[in-house]
């Protein structure tokens, strides 16, 4: 009779795992904030309501903090990382920094593959989590230089585009969908009409429309897209191959080729929302909520009002929920630097107008 034993260290990854478990105790859940609309949202019969996940309070500021902790978990429990083992991202933005977090949680060594031309505030968060930044020239370089790291140093390429929409447990087990709908559960409207995000990995579009089937709830889930991703054209077409040279503006959504985790059969409705709209919402939101918040929140804003338009036109009630993703702060630097908007050549005039009027008649008139 052959036997074959791997070594493998039990006791580590038990620790491992519920190092990560007490973080997410501590850590509890994030706030759920109705937005205070205006007179037009409070007819009776009609009312209108507006919530925010608000995903900026995680450790690491943001929605991906669900995500890396997910990640980790699963690469945990597959036996893919284990006592040493150097964990490699493709990323540089938020979910580097919160996987950073998770490795020196679990005192593993962490590496992001990112492009040279990051932003230093994202350099420095990765980099003050105890993370190391591997630079290329190329956008397209990152994900085969990830691997290739993962091959030199025997480490593992946790690859969030990939895995995302399978690392989370979209029936339950205190997933973002299934936190919402908790903490919905004494509104006057406990299952909304709409679900609004935004797409990076798909992995969160996946998990809510999932969970809504699985719960069965009429909700629809609506995806949000932004200039130079695939995602839309690819939904509207059926073309899962099809690229774009350019790299999205809106850090944190928005990709150069459909991603393996982004799931389309199980979106309801996307909407292409300009660049310059996401950051003309992000910084109307920002005044009313009188915080600043990140540029992917001002995608998913804009596509929540053009929901909430629809049914004022219809003269119906609705109740849509969306993410505050991150702060603003990260983002002092582009989408508030009026240089930098400038530089990009975005006219924020135009949908300033568009959210100003909606906001004092609740008509949605956004033009071609």
């Amino acid at each position: 009779m052959r036997v074959v034993d791997r070594p493998h260290s039990h006791d580590w990854t038990a620790a491992a795992v519920g190092v990560i478990d007490a973080d997410a105790r501590r850590t509890a859940d994030t706030h759920l904030l109705k937005v205070d609309l205006p007179a037009w949202a409070h007819r009776p019969g009609r009312e209108i309501a507006l919530y925010l996940k608000d995903e900026s309070t995680h450790p690491t500021g943001s929605l991906k903090h669900r995500l890396a902790r997910s990640l980790f978990l699963y690469a945990l429990c597959n036996g893919w990382i284990v006592e040493g083992t150097t964990v490699i991202e493709a990323s540089s933005g938020s979910t580097a920094v919160s996987e950073a977090y998770f490795a020196k949680l679990i005192g593993v060594p962490f590496v992001a593959v990112m492009v040279r031309s990051t932003s230093p505030r994202k350099i420095e968060l990765i980099e003050r989590q105890g993370g190391r930044c591997h630079f290329v020239d190329r956008p397209d370089q990152i994900y085969a230089v990830a691997q290739q790291l993962a091959d030199d140093l025997g480490g593992h390429f946790i690859d969030q585009f990939t895995m995302a929409e399978r690392a989370t447990d979209w029936r339950g087990n205190n997933n973002i969908a299934e936190s919402v709908f908790a903490q919905l559960a004494r509104e006057p409207r406990p299952i909304p009409d709409w679900i609004v995000v935004g797409a990076g990995t798909g992995g969160t579009s996946a998990t809510f429309g999932r969970y809504l089937r699985y719960q069965r709830h009429p909700t629809r889930l609506c995806v949000v897209d932004v200039e130079n991703s695939v995602f839309l054209p690819a939904y509207a077409s059926g073309d899962a191959a099809l690229t774009s040279p350019g790299a999205s503006r809106i850090e944190g959504i928005g990709r150069p080729r459909v991603e393996p985790s982004f799931i389309g059969q199980v979106i309801d409705r996307m909407i292409g929302v300009p660049d310059a709209a996401s950051i003309a919402a992000e910084r109307f939101i920002s005044d009313r909520l009188g915080r600043r918040v990140g540029g992917s929140t001002g995608t998913n804003i804009w596509g929540a009002f053009a929901l909430i338009g629809e049914a004022l036109a219809q003269d119906a009630p609705t109740s849509v929920v969306t993410l505050l993703c991150d702060a603003g702060d990260r983002y002092d630097h582009i989408y508030f630097n009026d240089d930098w908007v400038a530089e990009q050549g975005l006219e924020l005039a135009p949908p300033t107008a568009v959210l100003e009027h909606f906001w004092t008649t609740g008509a949605w008139e956004p033009g071609e």
